[in-house]
């Protein structure tokens, strides 16, 4: 359907037909709403009025399952696989595949054993934590390294474990280090969470600051939780070549406590199968931990805890056809048959031609730079408008067809908003050209310096 010509400034969406989607949906706050709620509103809107949105807000992938994947599930459905409960610690065909994986884009070794699938990296974080905070009696609180991705704060809520956090923006680069550790000298961080690439600014840490962390991690044992959800997915860099540099960046290169998150939803487009990796250093899988033992009756070994006492008793495992073909997508990246990097480049060509619109019509990229140069393109961005607030910006852009979520939702300082590129498709360019020239005209006097 053909959206509604727009007039001057005219709104897609008129406040009445917002205040009535966030009314039936119950939403408390339309400004701090979760990624959850802003997707309802949206789908609301989109539904009820008949009237295509332009969605930058959940990050769902936005091209197809890697046939590779789905081939080998069907092959292991039809051999019966089905029918038996699969092993706790992942089958052996997908721990030995994704050991040779990290090896092969990352040049670190962890064995087999240390690899364990889950159902997505939000399993994983999920169970993470809980270990993280139980392995002694003083750590029991999570650092996020902010801006970050919001579900990670609510898990906690859930489990009733308390974090801390702060904007890493204003301490990037030499500063980064000396900031971490005014918490980690508290005594209190278990751990510490971050992405890379950041959901939502894209940002990469740079060597120098993993090195920081990694050493500070060593220092205090502190467990690093580095969540790789959008693996090798920097495209200012020629990653994703096997066992051929550069190699994404990690901190597995500067300690021995961290436990890596690599999730097959964006890399392989496979997110509707819910499978990830955890990929546990073997020096960390190996400690022992009275504590753990003490509590869960078995030897305290802590990567045994983790797959056996703590993962097991939230999914009993991850679904063995989809360990197959995980498995077989893992196998074909390390031998080159798939070039993942190459398939998932499209979101840096969409977000490209996305800020192009934006900036054309007065919006400025909120998080641009890291250290050493400005932030690339790819599956998240984040944008702001003159002088709105997150929420406000939230609110006035859902007029104008356009969900996003705010960035004070994510735990960021600056004001603005995260787009997503991964559901835009190409007729919906000139939609957005149009629908941002009458915002632009609607919020022109907003584009004053305070």
């Amino acid at each position: 359907m053909m959206p509604t010509p727009i007039q001057s400034s005219q709104p897609i969406f008129s406040e009445a037909q917002v205040a009535q989607a966030i009314s039936a949906l119950h939403i408390a706050d339309i400004h701090q709403a979760t990624i959850g709620e802003v997707l309802l509103v949206a789908t609301y809107l989109e539904k009820t009025f008949a009237i295509p949105m332009i969605r930058m807000d959940q990050g769902s992938p936005g091209l197809p399952a890697n046939k590779v994947g789905l081939e080998a599930e069907r092959a292991a459905l039809a051999r019966g696989v089905g029918s038996q409960y699969p092993p706790a610690g992942g089958i052996p065909e997908l721990k030995t595949a994704a050991s040779a994986f990290v090896k092969a884009f990352l040049a670190i070794d962890i064995s087999p054993r240390s690899c364990v699938p889950t159902t997505g990296s939000v399993c994983s974080s999920f169970g993470s934590f809980i270990a993280c905070t139980q392995r002694n009696q003083t750590q029991d609180t999570i650092l996020f390294l902010d801006p970050g991705f919001p579900i990670q704060k609510a898990q906690l809520n859930v489990l009733g474990i308390p974090y801390e956090a702060f904007d890493i923006n204003p301490f990037r680069g030499q500063g980064l280090g000396p900031k971490i550790e005014t918490y980690l000298a508290k005594g209190n961080i278990a751990g510490i969470i971050y992405s890379n690439p950041n959901n939502p600014t894209w940002g990469c840490l740079e060597e120098s600051e993993l090195q920081q962390i990694g050493t500070l991690a060593t220092k205090y044992d502190v467990i690093i939780l580095e969540d790789q959800a959008y693996f090798c997915m920097d495209t200012r860099k020629s990653l994703g070549t096997p066992y051929q540099a550069p190699f994404a960046p990690t901190i597995a290169n500067y300690t021995d406590n961290y436990i890596l998150m690599i999730s097959a939803s964006k890399m392989f487009s496979y997110a509707g199968q819910r499978c990830a990796l955890l990929c546990i250093s073997d020096k960390l899988y190996e400690r022992h931990y009275p504590i753990l033992a003490a509590r869960y009756h078995d030897a305290g070994i802590f990567g045994d805890s983790l797959i056996a006492s703590i993962l097991y008793m939230i999914t009993s495992g991850t679904t063995s056809s989809t360990q197959y073909g995980v498995a077989e997508m893992l196998k074909q990246s390390v031998l080159g048959t798939i070039d993942f990097v190459h398939d998932t480049h499209a979101y840096a060509d969409r977000a490209a031609r996305m800020k192009t619109i934006f900036e054309k019509y007065g919006f400025h990229v909120v998080y641009d730079k890291d250290v050493s140069a400005p932030v690339g393109d790819g599956f998240f961005f984040t944008i702001g408008f003159g002088t709105m607030t997150s929420g406000e910006l939230v609110s006035a852009l859902l007029h104008y067809g356009v969900s996003s979520i705010a960035l004070s939702t994510t735990g960021g300082d600056l004001e603005g908003v995260r787009a997503c590129t991964s559901r835009m498709r190409e007729d919906l360019y000139e939609v957005l050209d149009t629908r941002m020239a009458a915002f632009a005209e609607a919020y022109k006097d907003r584009l004053q310096k305070k």
